[in-house]
């Protein structure tokens, strides 16, 4: 196994520092190193730049508008513009539903949504979980019942993120009762401005309103937006959990962060603690292994092996690493932490004495937010069974 980076993609790397430092807007990158508020417009501000460029599906095949890139490209360029302080693309459209659409969906589907998706014009929103079906997705309720050339839908899906942001939603959908749970789902897109749809905020413990419960009644959808084929949805929702799973590793941000935990921890005076410095070590070298785990897994792709499918491990070890980090950065800043105050933030407030680089503010809001790394996109327990089944058979 070769780690090492060749000219060609060290030179690659150089091109997409220069271009994220000409092109990322500087007032988003100081919210994302300081980790303030995004608002709708800084996400969507920086996905059409991307877009703009043919990066926002920077892992497209160039046959449907993509750059075409290696994986171990795609990877350098994730690092890139995590380190240079770009907010995390809304994976949605370009990471979950474009290689759905691109893999099982048919050439009219691909020419009406990969174009919106690949320039950032449309938001895109998630319909998987419902209030009694998460980790066993296949349980799911909300139904789709065929009537001539549509769909009436009707259900409730729940923990929807930035759903009230949605122009369109794909959904699990179920389409018939009969064999086991998973033989009865369809994939369905389905546009949020249809008559029977209504989102409605959860509030979290933050103030902020990132998920959201949306009802369906009586909702038609055109039989046309039917993805691939009627109740073999569930293939094609464990192609796109594959995608999301690798997503919430985010090795990348973890590098970033880890940087903004010894910032935090210097300003308040806790990094020459020996007992506190040995658990950001500890957490610096499981953010290298899993690091290491990534460029295993690119380095036997650019070799042409078939590498094991470690999605759930990387989603495991990704998602409790970005616990520790928040969990870290508020022990640092202590009793600081707690204040959540959007005036002050947004008016420029940083640390708790005047001058100070690192923002205290989000602190315990981000570490409650953050318990839920291990339960989304198939919780850890789930998650170790599979790689369990996998390994050992």
């Amino acid at each position: 196994m070769d780690l090492a980076f060749t000219p060609e993609e060290l030179a690659f790397r150089e091109e997409i520092r220069a271009w994220v430092k000409a092109n990322l807007p500087a007032d988003i990158s100081q919210k994302v190193h300081s980790a303030m508020r995004l608002t709708r417009d800084d996400m969507q501000r920086w996905a059409k730049i991307l877009g703009k460029k043919g990066w926002l599906g920077w892992g497209w095949p160039q046959q449907f508008g993509g750059p075409g890139w290696t994986a171990v490209q795609k990877h350098l360029f994730e690092e890139e513009c995590a380190l240079a302080g770009a907010p995390r693309v809304v994976p949605f459209g370009p990471v979950m539903v474009a290689p759905v659409i691109m893999a099982f969906g048919n050439a009219e589907q691909q020419q009406r949504f990969l174009p919106g998706i690949a320039s950032g014009e449309v938001w895109w929103s998630q319909g998987y979980s419902e209030p009694g079906s998460g980790s066993d997705l296949a349980s799911l309720k909300t139904r789709a019942e065929r009537v001539g050339d549509k769909y009436i839908v009707n259900g409730q899906k729940t923990w929807t993120t930035l759903g009230q942001y949605g122009e369109w939603i794909f959904c699990l959908v179920r389409t018939s009762n009969e064999g086991k749970p998973q033989t009865g789902i369809s994939f369905l897109l389905i546009d949020m401005k249809t008559p029977g749809i209504t989102v409605r905020p959860i509030k979290l413990l933050d103030g902020e309103c990132e998920v959201n419960e949306v009802w369906f009644d009586n909702v038609e959808v055109p039989a046309e937006n039917l993805v691939g084929e009627e109740n073999k949805g569930w293939n094609y929702a464990k192609h796109l959990l594959a995608h999301e799973r690798t997503n919430i590793a985010d090795v990348n941000r973890a590098k970033r962060e880890l940087e903004r935990l010894k910032r935090i921890a210097k300003t308040e005076g806790v990094y020459d603690d020996m007992r506190f410095r040995d658990e950001i070590s500890k957490l610096e070298v499981d953010i290298v292994a899993l690091e290491m785990l990534v460029l295993r897994v690119l380095s036997a792709e650019k070799s042409g092996k078939n590498s094991l499918d470690i999605a759930g491990l990387l989603k495991i070890k990704g998602s409790e690493i970005q616990q520790r980090y928040t969990e870290l950065m508020m022990l640092a800043a202590g009793p600081f932490s707690l204040p959540f105050i959007f005036e002050a933030m947004n008016a420029g407030w940083q640390g708790h004495f005047p001058g100070e680089e690192v923002s205290n503010a989000p602190l315990a809001a981000n570490y409650f937010n953050m318990r839920k790394t291990t339960i989304y996109g198939g919780s850890n327990e789930v998650q170790r069974n599979i790689v369990a089944q996998t390994v050992l058979g």
